[in-house]
């Protein structure tokens, strides 16, 4: 059984942009290992993608894991205020 969290969005969009950036280092550091001519800085700010997908990713985890928290203390309390010799599903 799998359930959608609000954060899942967020991680999924928050790896694709941190790949996005890994690819994008890895492409600016060959020039310089190979003694070529350094790319534009354009190159080098999509590099930055890398920690802004770790930072989307990281924020998808907390929302998800929040309404995780909120989802399991609501059943949790459904089923503590359910009748005596009642069974909650």
């Amino acid at each position: 059984m799998s359930t959608n969290y609000p954060g899942d969005g967020l991680v999924r969009v928050g790896g694709v942009v941190f790949a996005v950036g890994a690819v994008a280092t890895l492409i600016t550091v060959v020039p310089l290992l190979v003694g070529a001519d350094p790319l534009p800085t354009a190159a080098y700010l999509v590099s930055m993608l890398m920690g802004a997908g770790f930072l989307l990713a990281g924020c998808g985890l907390l929302r998800s894991m929040a309404a995780q928290r909120r989802s399991d203390r609501a059943a949790q309390s459904a089923q503590s205020s359910a009748p005596a010799g009642s069974f909650a599903r």
